[in-house]
């Protein structure tokens, strides 16, 4: 019974997790994209022309600002005048200076390429779980800048291009992709933005024989796109501040000067206008993702015909400049930041067309070359197209609600949208085009305002909702700990009518106004897990009184309840401190460091007799906290860490060999070994050593061809997925004559583990994995010698508890379970491994940073570009530590005497005291380092409890027939359970006082 009931929590804890995880975009990131909405243009005279008859539009994909404008000595220099500094891009800053209107474009989270090229081209911040619905295609309708156009030519990648493609009327956009064999992180990246110029240059070269060619291009309203991936690879590759990343820079910046002439040739009307900008930067260590600055900023300069000339201010410090570019030599030229979604309604205006209907873009009028009253006009009409968003988004939440609360600013009877608008109209026809262009620059605060009171209409119910529900979860998992792994399930649960009617129609009230209000199918799912998690605590409210009096019964007086509140607190505060850790790694120094001390708690006599595994344990704790202190791991490749871990790593492969009679003696020269030698299992051991080495050579290798340009050599390439795989393989081979004692099970994990992690690793990340493996050790170790040491003063007390007046049912629910019942000590040991799991997230960097991941080293095994694959083999690379940290308390459980899933629950459980901080604290609006850091954060921690069901299951595999040499174990795997329970259950009755017949 308590293994179904296990079984039933488990399921239900992965089910809850899975569905609260998705909360958040039902909350706060409910996808702006709707449809029905009237189309806005700028309406002109049949002989009035557009600013210009064609745009092109330049996305250096991951350019961050700085290095665009920055000044750099020459790359690959070949004479002593190429290392004074210069700038980089000649060309588009001749565009700065003389021809156009420059500033930084700030994009939103995540910093990626499709949801930046969807701000860019479309004017709308998309959906951010639509992320993970596709990387090449569409899977939402919303209208573009492409679609708007006559026509587009685009060119460049293909993990880009067909979105847009395929989101248009058909035939509307052309695209040319190269194939995905050209993302190649090991060669050169250059030829990825070559591919791209040559063939916009063929196209035009074409056009001069091709008649239907030609004419298409020499129509008004078109768009030629131009995704340049290079910079974002080679970033990727050799980090921004690289000399590689530097010359791609020149690279673009002759290319866009090339291109550029080809068509101004082509055309000779001086009518194309040019935009150049970024879908999102890049961080020093080469990637991006998060809401980091160097990732959030970016260059945007346009030029061209109805695009505005720039504004100088000679000697002295022009508006818009703050510290961020005062290295870029440019003070004297004024810069206008726009937000990533104004570039589309600025292209839009340029070239004449619609504005995107889903466009949340305010157009900068800075950048445009216009008297006052077309200014005036396209303003107007930028607000127009922002209401009727408003309006659409307005007429569905009233068709849904049962009493509609109207959003204030827009719903009195003289401040309607058609009354705002009227009353802009007025001003531009009587000339106040000032005063029309401050107005209408309100109403889009207003309409923007109004679409974010929609966004947020159903906030307070769903979070008030969700908090019940995670509060449910907590009291309901730690009820159901007591009640199976405290009292080993004695007791029944007790329903009654009134609590059943009560609960019932809680939900059948949420229900009714789901259906009402037309709400999605999850909100169901929001409502049906709190009732049911207070309904089953409320149904054990015996179990828990009963739990009470056994885990608090020992707390008789002031100065024990002192220390319980005591104890109590410093346990809350840990759990908190941690949530802090995910921001400031350093968190987890402090915590290591107070640990560090931990032993001391037992006493002089303790550490006397324990000297040297306490000792173990300092040295440990102070090495892990060194780890939190130094600066992320994926910042730059370090060939010499690397091979020190993996040469530390057969060190201990070669002691252990050494000295394994001493380790499986339980670290003592007198005491014999628990097992007898087994000399396939040290030769097996050996290969595994043998595979450290290879991994390490190979690395070596193929990191030094990285570096050097010269690529992966094929045979690197097919011995690290050897290696790799075999290594992972090798636990089956000991099956032939397993050895079965705890540390050499132990082992041969970490030695499974260790080629793999020397092959995925960039610095210091082995020499981490030695210090966690030891500390893990150390940990299990101990908190078996405390249980032992204690031992003896819990049988000395444990006859007080009795009042003398023991009942033969109360005698009867002590017999012994198969494992002995939870006790206080336990809860310290559940939050020991919950701090040593942060640890393993955030030792080598910060996991809660989704731009905190390199590239660099899964490509000594995928060179080629492909998110998945490469994604998978990074997400091994952070499960190993998981590994090793489940199979130690795997056996820690078995040591101590405990249900294998005691522990696991009561992390489960306290797991998500972070969980629901974070909920709250999750933005969506403000910096977007903010914004993409509590996202994560949220879900890593709701991730946490799904992750701890799982590593119960990777334990249980890990720990199959090991031996820790206790009678329980023993006889458990003997098959002698019954024998030794009923042992154990004599000796139990004989401590009972006489019991007074029937």
């Amino acid at each position: 019974m308590a293994g179904g009931s296990r079984l039933r929590f488990l399921a239900i804890a992965l089910l809850f997790h899975f569905v609260y995880i998705y909360s958040i975009f039902d909350i706060y990131f409910v996808s702006p994209v709707v449809s029905g909405m009237r189309l806005f243009h700028v309406e002109r005279l049949a002989e009035t022309k557009a600013p210009a008859d064609r745009l092109v539009l330049y996305v250096g994909d991951g350019l961050r600002a700085d290095k665009a404008f920055q000044s750099h000595p020459e790359p690959y220099p070949q004479s002593d005048e190429d290392t004074t500094p210069r700038p980089l891009a000649p060309f588009l800053r001749s565009k700065v200076l003389e021809q156009g209107t420059f500033g930084v474009s700030h994009t939103h989270v995540p910093t990626e390429s499709r949801p930046g090229h969807v701000a860019l081209i479309a004017g709308l911040y998309e959906d951010v779980s639509a992320v993970t619905t596709g990387w090449k295609m569409n899977p939402v309708n919303f209208d573009s800048l492409f679609n708007r156009s006559r026509h587009t030519w685009s060119w460049g990648s293909p993990d880009i291009l067909p979105m847009f493609e395929q989101g248009a009327l058909p035939g509307r956009v052309d695209a040319f992709t190269y194939g995905p064999e050209l993302e190649d992180f090991s060669q050169d990246a250059l030829v990825l933005d070559y591919w791209v110029f040559d063939h916009v240059k063929e196209l035009f070269a074409e056009a001069r024989t091709n008649k239907t060619l030609h004419d298409a291009l020499k129509e008004d309203k078109v768009v030629f796109f131009l995704h340049l991936l290079g910079l974002d690879t080679t970033g990727h590759s050799y980090r921004p501040y690289s000399k590689e990343y530097l010359n791609n820079i020149k690279v673009v910046d002759q290319g866009v000067r090339e291109i550029t002439e080809v068509i101004e040739s082509f055309y000779g009307d001086d009518r194309t206008a040019f935009v150049f900008t970024a879908d999102h930067g890049m961080s020093d260590w080469g990637s991006h993702g998060d809401g980091h600055p160097d990732n959030t900023r970016t260059p945007l300069i346009a030029w061209g015909s109805g695009v505005a000339k720039p504004q100088l201010y000679p000697g002295e410090v022009a508006p818009g400049h703050d510290d961020y570019s005062l290295d870029w030599n440019l003070n004297y030229v004024r810069r206008h930041d726009v937000q990533q979604a104004d570039v589309a309604a600025l292209m839009a205006y340029l070239v004449g067309v619609e504005f995107p209907v889903n466009s949340v873009g305010e157009l900068p009028l800075p950048f445009l070359a216009a008297d006052p009253a077309e200014k005036a006009e396209a303003s107007l009409v930028n607000a127009q197209t922002i209401l009727e968003q408003y309006l659409v988004k307005e007429e569905k939440k009233k068709a849904t609600e049962l009493r509609y609360r109207p959003y204030r600013a827009l719903s009195n009877n003289d401040q309607t949208p058609d009354h705002r608008v009227a009353a802009i109209r007025q001003l531009i026809n009587a000339g106040n085009y000032e005063e029309a262009i401050e107005e209408s620059a309100a109403l889009i605060k207003i309409g923007l305002g109004g679409l974010r009171y929609l966004q947020t209409y159903d906030w307070l119910f769903l979070r008030a909702l969700i908090t019940a529900g995670y509060l449910g979860w907590i009291t309901y998992a730690l009820t159901t700990v007591v009640d199976l792994h405290v009292l080993h399930g004695r007791l029944q649960p007790s329903r009654t009518l009134g609590g059943s009617i009560a609960f019932s129609s809680i939900f059948a009230a949420l229900c009714a106004s789901f259906i009402i209000s037309k709400s999605p199918v999850t909100y169901y799912a929001y409502a049906i897990f709190p009732v049911v998690f207070w309904e089953e605590v409320y149904a054990r409210r015996a179990s828990l009184a009963e739990g009470r009096k056994q885990l608090f019964g020992h707390v008789a007086s002031g100065g024990s309840l002192a220390s319980l509140l005591f104890n109590s607190a410093v346990y809350v505060g840990i759990i908190e401190s941690l949530a802090l850790g995910y921001i400031h790694r350093e968190v987890l120094t402090a915590l290591f460091i107070m640990g560090a001390f931990w032993p001391t708690v037992h006493g002089f006599s303790f550490l006397q007799e324990h000297a040297s595994l306490s000792a173990t344990w300092f040295i440990s704790c102070m090495a892990m906290s060194a780890f939190t202190l130094l600066p992320p791991a994926m910042k730059s490749e370090d060939i010499t860490l690397i091979v020190l871990g993996g040469a530390l790593m057969v060190v201990v492969g070669v002691l252990y060999l050494i000295f394994e009679d001493f380790v499986l003696a339980d670290f003592s020269w007198s005491a014999k070994p628990s097992s007898q030698k087994n000399h396939l299992s040290r030769a097996l051991m050996g290969a595994q050593i043998g595979l450290i080495i290879l991994a390490m050579v190979v690395t070596r290798s193929s990191a030094l061809s990285l570096q050097a340009k010269q690529g992966l050599p094929w045979g690197n390439q097919v011995t690290g997925w050897l290696v790799l795989v075999l290594s992972l393989l090798m636990p089956l081979a000991y099956r032939l004559q397993p050895n079965n004692h705890y540390m050499h099970r132990i082992l041969v994990i970490f030695l499974t583990c260790a080629p793999t992690f020397v092959i995925l690793t960039i610095s210091y990340e082995g020499l981490f994995y030695l210090a966690f493996s030891s500390i893990l050790v150390s940990w299990v170790r101990l908190e078996h010698v405390f249980q032992t040491f204690s031992s003896a003063t819990t049988t000395e007390e444990a006859p007080a508890v009795s009042n003398g007046s023991t009942s033969k049912s109360e005698a009867e629910t002590r017999l012994p379970a198969p494992f002995r019942p939870l006790t206080l000590q336990d809860a310290r040991v559940a939050l020991f491994f919950f701090v040593l799991l942060q640890s393993a997230f955030f030792s080598t960097g910060n996991v809660a940073s989704v731009s905190s991941f390199s590239l660099e080293s899964v490509s000594r095994l995928i060179p080629i570009f492909d998110p998945f694959s490469q994604g998978a083999m990074l997400i091994l690379k952070l499960m190993i530590p998981f590994a090793l940290i489940s199979a130690n308390l795997g056996i820690l459980n078995r040591r101590l005497g405990v249900a294998p899933s005691a522990l696991f629950m009561i992390v489960m459980a306290i797991s998500d005291i972070l969980t629901l901080y974070f909920f709250w604290v999750v933005k969506d609006e403000g910096s977007w380092l903010e914004i993409g850091s509590t996202i994560s954060h949220f879900i890593i921690a709701s991730l946490l409890c799904i992750f701890v069901a799982a590593l119960e299951g990777v334990s249980a595999m890990f720990i199959t027939g090991v031996q820790v040499d206790e009678s329980v174990a023993e006889a458990i795997g003997n098959g002698a359970a019954v024998e030794l329970l009923l042992e154990k259950a004599n000796e139990a009755l004989e401590k009972i006082p006489a019991i007074a017949q029937d």
